[in-house]
Parts: C-alpha cells; structure tokens; sequence
C-alpha cells in the first residue's frame, strides 16, 4: 500500500475528515485550514523551501512548539488566538495518528501540549430597557425597515447565531401555530426554537414583501436578494445598535454585536424563570457549563440588588440616598 503524502493528508483531512466525518460547519473548517496554511509556512520557512518540498518527517514536535511560540511572540496573538490554533492541531494530528501509525509518537507529544489558561471572555449583553429603546428607534419607513425590524426581532426572540440566521432559508420557518424555527447549529445539529406573535407577525410582512414562495429563498436578503452574509448581518445589527451606546447616564454600553443579543436572550429568559436545560436546547449549548455563566450573571446582579436594599446596621452608611435629601425629609415629617 503506497503511503500517503503530506499534501494527500492535507486534501483528505480538509475535504473528507472535518465535513464528512466530523460534521463541520464551512466557516469552521475555514479555521482549520487556516492554522494548517500558518503552521505549514511556518515549517517551509524553517527548512528554507517552498511548503510544496515539505516532507511529512518534518512535521515535528518541536516544529508545532516553535508554532506556537511566533504566534505569541512574533505575530503578538493572544492566549485565545494560541489556544485556538493548538486545537486545530491537534485535531490534524490525531488524523495524521489514524492514517500513519509510524507518526503515533510524533501525535502523541503535539497532543499533551496543553491549552493555555485564559480567563472567560465578559459576557456582555443588553438590559430590558435598553432593548426597548433600540426598537422604539428602528426607522419604520425604508428599503430595509421591514427586514431590519424583522431580523433584530428574530436575533432576540431566537439567541441564534450569526451563521445560523445567514443560513436561514424559508423551509426553516412553522409560521402557523405554534410558529417556530429550526436553526442548523455547529455539529450539523438542527434545534428547534418558539417564535413569538411579534416576531412572526415581523417576518409575514417581511416574506410578503419579497414575495417569497421558494422553500430554498433565504429569509435575510442583501438588495440583489442573495442570503445576507455574517458581515452584512453584524453591519445591520451595528448600524442600529448605535443609539444605545452611550446613553445620558454616561455609561457606556457594550459594543453591540449580534452575540450581544445571544447573550441577552440568555439573561431575560433566565430572570423570567425558564429553567436553565431548556435555555440549553434553545441557545444549543453542547455543555451545560456554557448556560450556566447566565446563571452566575443573574446570580451576581441579584445580590448587587441586595446590597442596595440592605439596612445598615449600627449606622446609616449603607442607608436610602432620599435620606439625605433634607427637603424631602422635611416634606415627609409634615405629613
């Protein structure tokens, strides 16, 4: 049996292994290949020869180390970024194992590489007034004003992701009751999701003005009615999400992107009491721990309230602020 080459490895692992056999979304075999693109120049580079010489030999442990240590160092790339490319690798590394045990000791050493400790990200997400006021200002008259209003609508009824909205097509839509939506999310993994009367009575008026009757038509469309993309989505969401952020208290808003309302679906259906599994199968979450840091939000802004209302005990530090207004105390003690 002739033994595989680098560049067949590559093919079969990009073409076959992560869609076929893995399920992989585009966008993320995208990734994939992008940190195989990098890790490979990075090898040619240091064996001083173009990436179409390298031989499979070359691909060593240290090769992914010195990888790792340029992304940082050299191209000054986060921890997040670093972790992120390691997986990749070892993913690619596990199937070059499969393919040529001969390599098993090679894939053995890249896999006990071990991810980086980072700390979680700030999950930023909007309040229930903020919402409020960003539909209150959505224009109503315009080229795009239906499908705006209907896709901002559907970001905060759903929490879907932005990839998940650009794949929407009209097949995807029970607008009947009970409306709902199934999303195809990361793993090839279909969910379904309620649509509320607003978000349905949104998207009627949407399809009647495209005169969608395709199964295959896409819900969110650019002017020259193809699918709108990630970009145009995140470009839209940006457009009308600036009146919010700043506001006449002087606290800044977080820079609002489509996942900022993934988020805030999140927080509003835990503080209206859904039970956190059910937020699980409606975000799809794959780990039960990705829905539980709302509930720690939730958690931390329900004792900052209880600071707020605590009596203070043996003194008036922790008190009302209306009970140093002299005023109103005067006004009171009148009654």
């Amino acid at each position: 049996m002739k033994k595989p080459t680098l560049g067949s490895l590559v093919y079969g692992f990009l073409l076959d292994y992560l869609p076929q056999q893995k399920g992989l979304r585009v966008s993320t075999i995208r990734s994939y290949r992008d940190t195989l693109r990098l890790f490979l120049v990075s090898v040619a580079a240091d064996a001083k020869h173009g990436v179409s010489g390298l031989q499979l030999e070359q691909l060593t442990f240290d090769q992914v180390l010195g990888f790792l240590r340029n992304l940082e160092q050299v191209r000054h790339n986060g921890v997040s970024t670093r972790n992120q490319r390691l997986a990749a690798l070892h993913t690619f590394f596990e199937y070059v194992g499969r393919q040529l045990p001969e390599m098993l000791h090679v894939c053995e050493q890249v896999a006990a590489i071990p991810i980086k400790r980072t700390p979680l990200p700030e999950t930023c997400f909007l309040s229930r007034d903020e919402i409020q006021q960003l539909f209150a200002e959505l224009p109503e008259h315009g080229r795009y004003a239906l499908r705006d209003r209907a896709l901002l609508l559907f970001l905060y009824n759903t929490g879907a992701r932005v990839q998940e909205v650009a794949d929407l097509r009209l097949e995807h839509l029970t607008l009947e009751p009970p409306p709902s939506v199934r999303l195809h999310g990361k793993g090839g993994k279909w969910r379904s999701c309620p649509l509320w009367g607003e978000t349905v009575s949104a998207l009627r008026a949407l399809l009647e003005e495209q005169h969608a009757v395709d199964p295959n038509a896409p819900v969110f469309s650019s002017a020259r009615g193809e699918p709108l993309t990630r970009f145009g989505i995140y470009k839209r969401v940006r457009k009308h999400a600036a009146c919010i952020e700043s506001n006449p208290a002087g606290r800044r808003s977080p820079r609002i992107t489509p996942h900022v309302f993934r988020h805030s679906t999140a927080v509003h259906l835990l503080e209206a009491g859904v039970e956190v599994n059910v937020i699980r199968g409606w975000l799809g979450h794959v780990s039960l721990d990705t829905t539980n840091r709302y509930a720690e939000i939730t958690l931390r802004m329900k004792e900052e309230a209880l600071k707020v209302c605590q009596p203070s005990i043996g003194g008036r530090a922790n008190g009302p602020t209306w009970h140093d207004n002299a005023d109103l105390m005067t006004w009171l003690a009148s009654l």
